[in-house]
C-alpha cells in the first residue's frame, strides 16, 4: 500500500493570487454599492510575494519568536536606515513605552501633551506615574515647550514629547530645558518613522525615540514597534527589560516583560521596509492630489508638511474652521461616514478627557484650551497604497460641494470638475499586477538633503 502523499505547497504566485482573489471578504466590502468603503489607516501590505517567501523560511526553521533571526535583521536594517546605534524590536509601541519610561527611569511626574494617542498617558498611568497634562502649539500641534514651566515640580522626572503627524517636535528647546532642569527626555515617535529633523531621522533624539509599526502605520509589521536609542547603556537594560530581564540561561538581572517581537511580525515589517520608498511616494502623490483639490475652500486648512526634510506624509489632516466653512468637523464626518468614507477625529477629545484621567485631573481642561479647540476641529482623511485617484477625487468632491451647499457661492469654494489629465501621474499602481511584488529588492536607505544638514528648523 502505497503511503499518502503530501499536497504540493503552492507557490509564491498562486499563495499571492489567493489572497488577493475577488472573492475574499475585503474585495466584497469594495465592491458594495459601487465605491470601496475607505478607511483611515488601512494596512499597506506592499511586498506580499517577498512576506510569504520569509514566512515559509520561517516555517521551515521553527524559530518563531525569542530573538530570531529576522527581527536581528529588522533592527539591524532599521537602525542603518536611521543612522542610530541600538534598535530593539517589540511587540507593539505601548509595551515599547512602558519598557522605555521604566529603562530611563521615569518616576513621580511626567509631562505629557494631552492631544495624542492616550497609550502614551497609559504607559505612564499603568506604572504608577502621573501623566501632567500640558497645551500644545496650535501652529505645529506638537507640545508647547514655552508651557513647560508651569508644570515642571519637584516631582517632576521627564518629559513624554509627540512627535504628532510625523512632524518633530521642538527638538532644541525641549532638549535645553530636559538639561538644564535634569529631566529624562523620551519622544514618542508612532508616526514620524521615516521622516528627518535638521536633516537627522528622526530615531537619535532626547534619551530615546519609540515607533509604532501597528497595521494602521503607513510601515507596519502587522503589529510592533521599536525602540531606539544612541545610550549604549540605556539600550542594554531595554534589551534586558523586553526578555524578562535575562541575561543568558537561566540568569535574571533585573525586572522585565515578555516585549519581544515575533518572527512573522519582523517578515512583515522587512518585506515592507524594502519598498519604503514607493510607500512613501504613494503617499507624497496623494497628498499632493489632496492639496490641489481642497486648496482655496473656505475654512478647509490642510497641514503642511517642511518642503526642506524627509517627511512621510502618512497623514491627511484637515483642521476645519466652522464659522468660515458653515459646517462642523463632526457634520463633515457624519457626511462622510454616510458615503462610506471613514474619516476620523483624530485624536478627540484629548487623552484628558478620557478615563481615568477626567475623573482623576477633573480641572486639567483649565490649562489646555488650545488642546481642547483643535481636537474639535481636526479631521483625518484615507491614503496610502490601497486609496485611489479616483477615490480622493471623490472625497474632495463631496467636500466641495457642502460647502457649495453651506455657504451658498459656488465659486467661492472652488468647485471644480475633476480632469481629465489626472491619467497615470495621479493613480495608484496597480500594486497586484506589478512582478516587484514577487521580488527581493535591495534593501533602501534614508534619502536625506545634505543642503540642510546640521541646520535644525525650530518649529
Amino acid at each position: 500500500m502505497l503511503a499518502p502523499t503530501s499536497p504540493t505547497p503552492p507557490s509564491i504566485a498562486e499563495s499571492v493570487s489567493a489572497i488577493l482573489s475577488p472573492n475574499t471578504p475585503w474585495a466584497a466590502e469594495k465592491r458594495a454599492e459601487g465605491h470601496p468603503v475607505l478607511h483611515v489607516g488601512r494596512p499597506n501590505i506592499a511586498n506580499p510575494g517577498r512576506f510569504l517567501e520569509l514566512a515559509r523560511e520561517i516555517l521551515e526553521r521553527r524559530w518563531l519568536t525569542n530573538n530570531g533571526p529576522l527581527v536581528q535583521q529588522f533592527e539591524e536594517r532599521i537602525a542603518d536606515y536611521l543612522g542610530i546605534k541600538h534598535c530593539i524590536c517589540v511587540c507593539n509601541a505601548t509595551i515599547g513605552l512602558e519598557i522605555a519610561i521604566r529603562a530611563a527611569g521615569f518616576a513621580g511626574e511626567v509631562i505629557i501633551p494631552s492631544y495624542t494617542f492616550v497609550a502614551s498617558a497609559h504607559a505612564l498611568h499603568w506604572q504608577g506615574i502621573t501623566p501632567v497634562f500640558c497645551d500644545i502649539d496650535p501652529r505645529t500641534h506638537n507640545l508647547d515647550p514655552r508651557q513647560l514651566a508651569h508644570h515642571i515640580t519637584p516631582r517632576t522626572s521627564g518629559i513624554l514629547a509627540t512627535h504628532l503627524w510625523g512632524r518633530p517636535c521642538d527638538i532644541e528647546t525641549l532638549s535645553e530645558i530636559a538639561q538644564e532642569r535634569g529631566l529624562k527626555l523620551i519622544f514618542d515617535a508612532a508616526h514620524a518613522f521615516g521622516c528627518s529633523h535638521g536633516g537627522r531621522m528622526v530615531g537619535g533624539f532626547g534619551h530615546a525615540e519609540v515607533f509604532s509599526f501597528h497595521a494602521t502605520k503607513f510601515l507596519n509589521s502587522c503589529e510592533g514597534g521599536a525602540i531606539t536609542t544612541n545610550d549604549d547603556e540605556l539600550a542594554r537594560r531595554i534589551r534586558l527589560m523586553t526578555n524578562f530581564g535575562f541575561s543568558g540561561y537561566d540568569n535574571v538581572i533585573d525586572v522585565g516583560i515578555n516585549g519581544k517581537m515575533t518572527e512573522i511580525c519582523a517578515a512583515m515589517g522587512l518585506s515592507n521596509l524594502e519598498r519604503i520608498s514607493d510607500l512613501i511616494e504613494t503617499n507624497r502623490r496623494n497628498y499632493d492630489l489632496y492639496q490641489r483639490l481642497l486648496s482655496g475652500l473656505p475654512g478647509l486648512r490642510l497641514i503642511a508638511y517642511d518642503e526642506r526634510e524627509e517627511n512621510n506624509f502618512q497623514y491627511i489632516v484637515l483642521e476645519v474652521d466652522p464659522a468660515r466653512a458653515r459646517v462642523t468637523r463632526d457634520e463633515l464626518v457624519a457626511l462622510l461616514h454616510g458615503q462610506g468614507i471613514l474619516a476620523r477625529k483624530y485624536f478627540w477629545p484629548g487623552s484628558h478627557q478620557m478615563e481615568p484621567y477626567r475623573s482623576l485631573y477633573p480641572k486639567a481642561r483649565l490649562l489646555l484650551a488650545n488642546t481642547e479647540s483643535l481636537a474639535g476641529r481636526i479631521l483625518v482623511l484615507p491614503t496610502g497604497i490601497e486609496t485611489t485617484a479616483d477615490d480622493i477625487c471623490r472625497i474632495c468632491h463631496l467636500l466641495q460641494t457642502t460647502l457649495a451647499t453651506r455657504t451658498g457661492d459656488v465659486e467661492a469654494t472652488g468647485i471644480r470638475s475633476i480632469p481629465e489629465s489626472l491619467g497615470s501621474a495621479t493613480a495608484k499602481p496597480d500594486w497586484r499586477a506589478d512582478p516587484r511584488w514577487l521580488e527581493a529588492p535591495p534593501r533602501q536607505t534614508a534619502r536625506l538633503n545634505p543642503s540642510n544638514a546640521g541646520q535644525p528648523e525650530l518649529r
